[in-house]
């Protein structure tokens, strides 16, 4: 039986002729992440068993993100101990203020993975580098300050399930809507530890930003991971950008998976989750008339260029509704100039939106938009459990940038095509 696009990265870094699922291997990595949350474990972890080295400080990323610029002390502290860890180790992929970014759209950006990689992240929306077809997966702390010392981490080799992107996406629709669909379709424990592996002839009309966007949400469907294929666009975005080898790994003709499940492009709809989990989608004729208070356009899902170009085209020309709350949160610093310089700030503030400097914050509600009790978020990010971005008698709505920006003109959730 043949291997899965995942099955066989995992089996060329684990220097086996195959694997496959269920198998446990040991396998080399190439990037280990931390951010500013779960680095201090691992920082803790390390230190505790003993280890007086990291062996390759270069495979080994610490992005200081959620609580960037730190907004009290105790993340302050958080920080400082793990500013004093990479300066100890030499971990020159560290980045803070004036560097920084949110971590999912900064190591792409940077160069520091590509196709073919192995990655693992004290995150679990680390499954996003699978857009670029490496596999990549979230961990906790304690694999993180082991992959620190050894480059090494354990896995058992997830099963699969071959996802068919068919035809050309609609109007309005983008890798949001596209991955919202297909978890609302399967179920948040739907693809519960295997591999989400996106094929058909609908990716070539995906960008690379859509691709992050899709691989970023497998976790919500309770993935291992997600992958697409390599091809021009994955070899474009790298190009020049990636100075590793591009390895291109791709699935045999016999390879088998769990399921096939088809999604026709051309067919889908704006698609929102409502409250409190991202498999309650609905579209527009199910939405009904919801009031909203907040909407966070940004985050490791939707604070790509791409993004804020969308939601640019909507607001411009227009305000944001009375009594609503406006937040546009670009994902790096490179994305925030860009904007900038493309003049989407002018028509963010002019609309009545307010523009941040990159951070996690409102997503896991750290801060720059916590919720109150009884109101109401539509937001591009990922998640929306219950009290995940403030209070808990709070709601948030995960849209894509064009409804997030429509509902901040409506003042509710609604489409462009309804303001």
């Amino acid at each position: 039986m043949g291997m899965t696009m995942s099955q066989k990265i995992l089996a060329a870094h684990a220097g086996l002729a195959s694997v496959k699922a269920g198998q446990l291997i040991n396998a080399e990595l190439d990037m280990v992440l931390g951010n500013d949350i779960t680095s201090p474990v691992a920082v803790k972890e390390f230190e505790k068993a003993g280890f007086s080295c990291i062996q390759c400080p270069e495979r080994v990323s610490m992005v200081m993100d959620h609580f960037t610029p730190n907004k009290d002390i105790k993340a302050a502290e958080q920080v400082k101990t793990v500013r004093t860890f990479a300066n100890k180790y030499g971990v020159e992929n560290f980045f803070d203020v004036g560097r920084m970014g949110i971590e999912h759209a900064l190591l792409p950006e940077q160069g520091l993975v590509g196709a073919g990689d192995l990655v693992i992240g004290a995150d679990s929306h680390t499954c996003t580098y699978g857009a670029l077809g490496a596999f990549s997966t979230g961990v906790g702390s304690t694999d993180m300050a082991a992959g620190m010392m050894s480059e090494q981490c354990w896995f058992k080799v997830p099963s699969a399930i071959k996802f068919v992107l068919k035809n050309k996406p609609a109007k309005y629709i983008c890798g949001k809507d596209i991955i919202l669909h297909i978890i609302g379709l399967i179920g948040v424990d739907g693809a519960l530890y295997k591999s989400m592996e996106f094929v058909g002839d609908g990716i070539r009309y995906l960008s690379i930003d859509d691709r992050f966007t899709i691989c970023n949400m497998a976790i919500e469907a309770g993935a291992k991971n997600g992958i697409f294929p390599v091809d021009d666009v994955t070899r474009e975005y790298l190009n020049g950008r990636f100075q590793r080898e591009i390895r291109v790994f791709e699935a045999d003709a016999d390879a088998e998976y769990e399921r096939t499940v088809e999604v026709d492009l051309s067919k889908l709809e704006p698609t929102v989750s409502f409250p409190h989990l991202p498999e309650n989608t609905r579209t527009p004729a199910e939405w009904g008339d919801v009031k909203i208070d907040q909407v966070v356009i940004g985050s490791c899902t939707n604070g790509h260029i791409s993004d804020l170009r969308i939601a640019a085209d909507i607001l411009r020309g227009k305000k944001v509704a009375k009594g609503v709350r406006c937040i546009v949160i670009p994902a790096t610093n490179t994305i925030w100039k860009q904007a900038m310089h493309e003049g989407l700030f002018d028509v963010f503030i002019d609309a009545g939106a307010v523009v941040s400097t990159p951070t996690c914050g409102p997503c896991l509600g750290g801060h720059m938009g916590i919720l109150a009790a009884g109101e109401r978020a539509v937001a591009t990010t990922n998640r929306n459990f219950v009290g995940r971005m403030g209070h808990v008698d709070s709601e948030v709505y995960l849209a894509s940038p064009y409804v997030a920006a429509a509902s901040a003109v409506a003042g509710k959730i609604a489409t462009p095509d309804q303001i």
